[in-house]
């Protein structure tokens, strides 16, 4: 058995692919501890996982804000405290980043500690971690046709993104019915994300009734902190009633992406691998203020791959025309579909598994159920 400390912590992108991971490795007879920050988002998501293993980190994001900055350096310098401890406590094979602040301070560890040390970038604009700490490590993930620059060749590999296994497409049918809506009416559901959730809020709350009006049903996830849950019934232009929900956390999102007929999103890397795991057609509006403006790079690989179109922050006046006329074209939405499938063939948690073992062997662990040596 081999044992793995997993960076992930600080938003739901970097906190899903390691939660991913770590059920991954503890199939293959493995141990995983899951390092995450103190935010709400993590705390939140990881109640659904007591089976898993998670130590809450000190640290906060950077900032060139000199108050926020100098916040962020103290911070940092407990977190690196936290990772060394961690690491000499647990002696892992192998530590697995997935970028952001929580990344930083346990490579560096790992690095002066002599453990193994993997980073993984699901974005194809890479962060600041990944830039930075990329030369530290032995493995480097970049997403496929991604290079950086001072990573040799020998230690990148090119996988996705790993999704968490409760993400597999439902019959939609069933899925409306878990959460509550008409298993016989359109869907469109509407994810804000983490950051930047206002604008798409701003924009379904003025267009609820009228999309209602038309036989749409809205789920809105608004994030936490946008408002209060909440359901409303509506009617449509044949008299029909129509729901609308908004809730600002949802631990159900692979039901709700297989009940949906249309999704509007961000184009964060980790919404993008669960809507091609459960093959559901999208309308990206990449969040305009995000780092290095990776989201529009996402959004424009998500539409050439033919998963779905972009549109601009600046065209949300546009957004509705745009809903109703994929919403209503079956043969559009079946094509959509069949290219998230194609989209979904490599199995990016494998691929990475298998490699993580070659690592942690490469540095002397021993294989899941080997026998000790003996004399």
């Amino acid at each position: 058995m081999s044992k793995f400390l997993i960076s992930c912590g600080g938003t739901g992108g970097h906190l899903s692919p390691g939660i991913a991971l770590a059920e991954g490795l503890a199939a293959r007879g493995h141990a995983a501890v899951l390092l995450v920050s103190q935010k709400k988002v993590d705390a939140r998501l990881l109640e659904k996982y007591p089976h898993l293993r998670f130590e809450r980190m000190p640290g906060t994001g950077f900032s060139l804000h000199p108050g926020q900055f100098l916040r962020c350096v103290v911070s940092q310098a407990r977190a690196f405290v936290f990772c060394v401890r961690q690491v000499r406590a647990m002696r892992p094979d192998g530590l697995v980043g997935f970028g952001g602040f929580t990344s930083a301070p346990i490579v560096v560890a790992g690095r002066l500690l002599g453990v193994p040390v993997a980073l993984h970038e699901s974005n194809r604009v890479p962060g600041l971690a990944i830039r930075t700490l990329g030369r530290l490590a032995q493995r480097v993930y970049l997403p496929p046709g991604i290079r950086l620059p001072g990573i040799r060749p020998a230690a990148t590999r090119h996988v996705g993104l790993p999704v968490r296994r409760e993400f597999t497409r439902q019959p939609p049918a069933a899925a409306r019915a878990a959460l509550g809506l008409d298993p016989h009416q359109k869907v469109l559901v509407i994810l804000g994300g983490s950051q930047g959730s206002g604008a798409l809020n701003d924009w379904v709350r003025a267009h609820v009734a009228s999309l209602a009006a038309e036989g749409i049903q809205v789920y809105c996830v608004t994030g936490l902190g946008k408002g209060r849950d909440g359901g409303s019934m509506f009617t449509s232009k044949t008299g029909a009633a129509v729901r609308a929900e908004f809730v600002a956390f949802s631990d159900r999102i692979g039901a709700l992406l297989s009940a949906a007929d249309l999704v509007v999103s961000r184009a964060g890397a980790g919404t993008l691998a669960e809507l091609i795991r459960c093959e559901t057609p999208a309308i990206l509006v990449p969040y305009p203020q995000a780092a290095d403006d990776h989201q529009r790079a996402n959004a424009a690989f998500f539409e050439r791959q033919g998963g779905g179109i972009v549109v601009e922050q600046t065209g949300l006046a546009g957004l509705r025309a745009e809903v109703l006329d994929m919403m209503f074209n079956e043969s559009l939405l079946r094509q959509f579909r069949g290219n998230l499938q194609r989209m979904d063939r490599a199995n990016s948690l494998e691929l990475m598994l298998h490699d993580l073992e070659q690592l942690a062997a490469a540095a002397g662990a021993p294989a899941p159920g080997a026998q000790p040596a003996t004399t």
